[in-house]
């Protein structure tokens, strides 16, 4: 009777209270049904090209290529170009120098193997980097000259060095063609004068005078042939001022002495300051 009673409290259970007693909904078989979680790995990309970035690009650029570009930039955007100037460090002597010298080389290497230096043939076959030359040279030497270059050891160094090159030039047997060494000694020579000048203004042009700058111009206007006789003339009226100057404030230092010596022997106190010497002479 009791196993009666047992089965009839079975059967009046509530369904959901047999469906919460169902193994399905026990955690610990859930976890055992399920399949397990797997972390979730995300790929890897793989090598993607892209270009270089511009740290990375200008280190790949030679000088003249990156002047190229900056050339280009300044030319497209005008304003940059004048930030350009305002940044860039001032030419020294010898960068100015060596880029001259650079065209210089230029032109030497452009002469034809064999034959005349001097004939119509040798000078069609270099006009070009000749023209490049004496452009540059035009284009540099206003640079070094007063009064954009204030300091007169700055502008000589550079046309001593400029003046060397301009000596350097192709001797032609046209006279025609003769005529670019020629002007190049005229602006030369007009350069060294206007140096001279303002160099003069500066401490009375003492520098001029031990700089040894005076042997220097006589021996370029020497190698010139008198081509440079404007800036030696203008170097002779400067020392010779100089010197002039000098030998006047010597002569009156000298008639003071005198005047003073005549004074005193007039007084009778010539000698009255020297010390006397006491004993046998």
């Amino acid at each position: 009777m009791s196993g009666r009673k047992r089965k009839a409290d079975d059967d009046d259970s509530r369904p959901e209270d047999r469906m919460s007693a169902s193994p399905s909904t026990s955690p610990a078989i859930t976890s055992q049904l399920l399949p397990p979680q797997r972390s979730v790995k995300r790929a890897r990309s793989g090598p993607a090209g892209r270009p270089l970035a511009l740290p990375r690009l200008l280190e790949t650029l030679d000088a003249e290529s990156l002047r190229g570009v900056l050339r280009t930039i300044c030319e497209h955007h005008p304003s940059i170009g004048t930030e350009v100037v305002n940044a860039a460090p001032r030419p020294s002597v010898s960068s100015a120098l060596g880029v001259l010298k650079n065209y210089e080389s230029l032109l030497q290497a452009s002469f034809p193997f064999g034959g005349s230096t001097s004939s119509d043939y040798a000078y069609n076959r270099v006009r070009q980097p000749l023209m490049a030359l004496l452009e540059a040279l035009n284009d540099f030497t206003p640079h070094f000259l007063p009064p954009n270059e204030p300091q007169a050891t700055q502008a000589l160094s550079f046309l001593d060095g400029a003046t060397e090159i301009v000596h350097r030039l192709p001797n032609w047997d046209s006279f025609q063609n003769s005529l670019h060494k020629q002007n190049a000694y005229e602006e030369i020579s007009k350069a060294w004068a206007l140096v001279l000048k303002e160099a003069a203004k500066r401490a009375g042009g003492i520098q001029l005078q031990y700089g040894g700058w005076d042997q220097k111009l006589a021996k370029h206007n020497q190698q010139a042939q008198g081509r440079m006789q404007e800036a030696v003339d203008e170097m002779h009226t400067i020392l010779g001022w100089i010197g002039g100057e000098r030998q006047t404030h010597q002569a009156g230092h000298r008639s003071h002495d005198i005047s003073n010596v005549r004074q005193e022997l007039l007084s009778g106190t010539f000698g009255a300051g020297l010390p006397v010497r006491v004993g046998p002479w």
